[in-house]
């Protein structure tokens, strides 16, 4: 995400924190905030979800429509991902076409849902060559406040689960859920100093130096990654931000079965 200015006596309180293992809102270097998930909540929408992480808020929408498939790909359905950062959500973010954070953003959450296999896209044939279902998740940030990544990882996978293919009113049949094949959860570590934290709030997001996003699938393999910031990792704390991303993975997968 863009950077904005932290005083010199905010960052000093933070890395002063962490020193002790503490942080300012109360949490340990590996907590994550509060979670809160509420799926349907666009009537309009084939799919839908709203995820606060915290302070942090997003809603993601899912609409499927029929069209034609990629020449190199004639049996299966297309599967597309765009985001956008109003400046509803925060005075960082401008209006207009999307920047590097929000074509950042869309990628990585799209990254995790393809290459998990979360969506069956052989399934979403309707006539191979000639006609599939186009799923397209489309992202807003509603307020935020660090880690946009994991909260909306969170609320598209909540959405594509909450989806249903509109056969009916196109004429195709019945209408039936979207088929998916697991919960593909993304966890985030930032690293400020030699300290890694994850999920950071904005403060600790601005001023870290690095950070890495890892996303599981439910058997805990490794699906997809996307290094941030300037800094550097050790291989120990790779490692740690791996078992991190598993362990947290697990559990928050639980809030959305």
């Amino acid at each position: 995400m863009s950077r904005a200015i932290i005083s010199e006596i905010r960052k000093n309180h933070i890395i002063s924190l962490l020193n002790d293992k503490r942080r300012t809102d109360g949490r340990g270097p590996e907590d994550i905030r509060e979670i809160s998930v509420n799926v349907g909540a666009i009537e309009s929408a084939d799919g839908s979800a709203i995820v606060k992480y915290g302070n942090t808020e997003v809603i993601v929408g899912v609409k499927i429509i029929p069209g034609t498939p990629f020449a190199d790909t004639p049996g299966k359905g297309v599967l597309t991902t765009g985001a956008e950062l109003i400046p509803m959500a925060h005075p960082l973010f401008e209006s207009g076409p999307p920047g590097e954070d929000a074509i950042e953003l869309a990628r990585v959450v799209d990254r995790g849902i393809r290459e998990s296999g979360m969506v069956n896209v052989d399934k979403l044939c309707i006539e191979e060559g000639k006609e599939v279902w186009m799923c397209f998740i489309d992202i807003y940030a509603l307020n935020y406040d660090g880690n946009l990544f994991d909260a909306t990882n969170l609320a598209a996978v909540a959405a594509l689960k909450n989806a249903v293919i509109p056969a009916e009113q196109y004429g195709k049949g019945k209408n039936t859920p979207l088929p998916t094949t697991c919960t593909p959860i993304s966890v985030t570590a930032a690293k400020i100093g030699n300290t890694l934290i994850l999920d950071p709030n904005f403060d600790e997001e601005q001023i870290s130096s690095a950070r890495l996003t890892v996303t599981t699938d439910d058997d805990g393999n490794y699906r997809a990654m996307q290094k941030g910031g300037k800094g550097s990792m050790t291989l120990d704390e790779l490692t740690r931000c791996l078992d991190l991303s598993r362990d947290k993975g697990k559990k928050i997968r639980k809030i959305i079965g």
